[in-house]
């Protein structure tokens, strides 16, 4: 990839070249068409035009260069449906390019897509709104070719691992086993893993292809390998719209897993129409590697940060998506990520859209001068209102994420009580990098995407034989795994801050031991319903938890002063801790909580009061009258109590 000339990377070039305008890409609408890229070095650019995405060209137009370096080309017809690309004449070099604006394209994103988005709309598109926002959001995330390429999803086979298995109902509009259980989960939010045009899987190919799909081609495209016809550019569009509104109708807002920190190839379409803008290069010319996956988009300057943001505001906007989740978010910068936020706090109102990210690269990136990486150590420097993930929570509970058989909290590890009972406030009082202004911005979590699963890192951890066979299903480990699951799920969802777990992991989701099975086959990713049959019993658990959480104001508080309600925080001895959460309960109760992840029993002397149990180890939603005068926690359990009459 050939770069630019140094003075192009300036703070000049930028000033000279930055283009504000909503505009950019193809406008298909009634009677006229209009295509806009910003290409600021270009001699000379031509659009080509294709009647499907694999014949040749019927005509070849000229565009016109405009102010601050962009070019447009004007067809007084609306041509949606019809396929283009440009040559872009750089330095005396010919690159052929699809648009990186474009909202649809064909097979596999080679060419765009002119698209009048008003007729990829589904019936009722005009009335779809999120459901009610609720006091506190619960995000479940989820791959969309996971979630119903099981047969047992229910869903028919031409739909499983699309778009369509979301909206699909049977002949008695009854929802397939998948959607039903997701539905009656009680989770608010679904985060969907990346669902743009990604490279990694040929969406002719076979349906035995899988990825993550962090592999951006196209960002503001969705991807056609869960489309039912991945060489019409509307229908991938329209279909994922019906996926949005299936969602929503379901009670269910939508995040959407968003990778704006590297493309699946440095020779993009970013590249071929502005070579050597848009990328991160270090002293020796070469390219950064900051994402590990060759190239980082550099952020910071001007047209990658609009870029960025006007591909965020796209999707919000055109297919109503309620959150956003960033990926590798420490190689984007605060000011980005702050833009972000205030642009959609004036577009749809302060909180409306949730904002989270990772907080932290692969390896070090350049940055531009003057900007910030959003890393956890900047949480004082970001808004409130963008969160991060938060792994000295997932560590402290089940373990180091990427040392196997390290266990956590929950499974045998040594030491741990202060850092869970620091995770109850939501690291509100600072540990380590993290220093965030409210527990708003902390997700907690025990298992993502990422990593092994809870199931089979708790697993792992009881494998004394250590020969991996552990991630099966072992009969004679069940009993402890599950009380392992079920009290790591616990201590999560009574702590303070976001709440985040991997679909799945409420029926002890496997895959078997591997621990980055990005592209691993479906079968080994994909959720198994028969096994959420088997493990209806730790779904209930989960199920109960949420129900619970959404009830107790002084866990789902999110104020900077939320860590005050926390009190009497005590390590009674080894594995076993408790603490207060005053007005923590529906009418201003104090709430008890306690931990023990000993193997032994535990009773703790009830303060004065009448207490309730309201979740132990069994059941995380009942209502039982505390008689004596000590609340006795089995082994690997926890407790939630509540005084009645405060």
């Amino acid at each position: 990839m050939e770069a630019m000339k140094q003075t192009a990377y300036d703070k000049r070039f930028d000033a000279l070249y930055r283009y504000d305008g909503g505009d950019l890409g193809c406008l298909c609408g009634p009677g006229r068409t209009v295509f806009k890229l910003w290409s600021p070095e270009a001699q000379r650019v031509e659009l080509s035009l294709y009647r499907d995405d694999v014949s040749g060209a019927y005509e070849v137009l000229p565009l016109s260069r405009g102010d601050r370096g962009v070019w447009q080309a004007a067809v007084e017809e609306n041509l949606h449906g019809t396929y283009y690309d440009y040559a872009v004449w750089t330095n005396g070099v010919c690159r052929s390019t699809a648009d990186p604006y474009a909202t649809a394209c064909g097979r596999n994103g080679a060419r765009s897509m002119a698209v009048d988005l008003s007729r990829t709309d589904p019936e009722g598109w005009d009335r779809d709104r999120p459901p009610a926002a609720q006091p506190e959001q619960i995000i479940y995330e989820l791959h969309v070719k996971d979630f119903s390429f099981d047969p047992d999803s229910g869903v028919p086979a031409r739909y499983r691992g699309k778009f369509k298995a979301f909206s699909w109902r049977d002949e008695s509009g009854r929802l397939p086993v998948c959607m039903e259980h997701l539905a009656g989960l009680g989770v608010t939010h679904v985060q969907l893993l990346p669902m743009f045009d990604f490279g990694s899987v040929d969406e002719g190919g076979s349906e035995e292809q899988f990825n993550w799909g962090y592999d951006p081609v196209n960002f503001n495209v969705p991807e056609g390998s869960y489309a039912t016809d991945p060489s019409d550019g509307a229908a991938r569009v329209r279909e994922c719209k019906e996926m949005i509104q299936a969602l929503h109708q379901n009670g269910l807002r939508v995040v959407m897993d968003v990778v704006y920190n590297h493309t699946y190839r440095a020779d993009s379409w970013l590249e071929r129409s502005a070579p050597g803008y848009y990328y991160r290069r270090n002293e020796d010319g070469s390219l950064s590697d900051g994402s590990a996956c060759g190239n980082d988009i550099a952020a910071g300057r001007a047209m990658a940060d609009n870029y960025i943001v006007h591909s965020v505001l796209y999707w919000a906007m055109e297919y109503h998506i309620d959150g956003f989740r960033f990926d590798l978010m420490g190689l984007l910068t605060v000011e980005l990520m702050n833009r972000i936020r205030a642009e959609l706090d004036a577009a749809f109102g302060p909180g409306e859209k949730l904002m989270y990210g990772e907080p932290w690269r692969a390896q070090e990136s350049p940055m531009e001068p003057g900007s910030r990486p959003a890393l956890k150590n900047a949480l004082a420097l970001l808004h409130p209102d963008v969160g991060v993930f938060c792994d000295l929570t997932r560590d402290a509970i089940k373990g180091d994420a990427f040392l196997e058989r390290a266990p956590g909290f929950v499974n045998g590890g040594e030491g741990l009580e202060q850092d869970i009972l620091r995770a109850v406030t939501g690291w509100r009082e600072g540990w380590g990098d993290y220093t965030p202004r409210s527990c708003s911005q902390i997700l907690n979590y025990v298992s993502a995407h990422d990593n092994f699963t809870l199931w089979d890192k708790l697993v792992m951890c009881l494998d004394v034989n250590g020969d991996g066979a552990g991630a099966a299903d072992l009969d004679g480990l069940w009993a402890d795994v599950l009380a392992q699951n079920k009290l790591a799920a616990f201590i999560c969802f009574t702590c303070q801050g976001r709440l985040f777990f991997q679909a799945g992991e409420e029926f002890g989701r496997t895959k078997l031991g591997e621990g980055n099975s990005f592209r691993s086959p479906p079968r080994l990713n994909m959720l198994s319903w028969e096994r959420a049959r088997r493990f209806a019993g730790l779904t209930d658990y989960y199920r109960q938890l949420i129900r619970l959480r959404k009830s107790l104001p002084g866990l789902w508080d999110k104020s900077p002063a939320a860590a005050e309600r926390i009190t009497a925080r005590t390590i009674h001895r080894s594995k076993v801790v408790s603490f207060q959460v005053e007005g923590g309960g529906p009418l201003g109760e104090r709430l008890l909580v306690v931990y023990n992840a000993s193997d032994q029993p535990f009773s703790l002397p009830l303060p004065p009061g009448r207490w309730t149990i309201r979740a132990d180890g069994q059941n995380a939603d009942q209502r039982r009258r505390v008689e004596q005068k000590d609340a006795a926690v089995p082994p690997c359990s926890g407790a939630l109590l509540l005084r009645e009459g405060d």
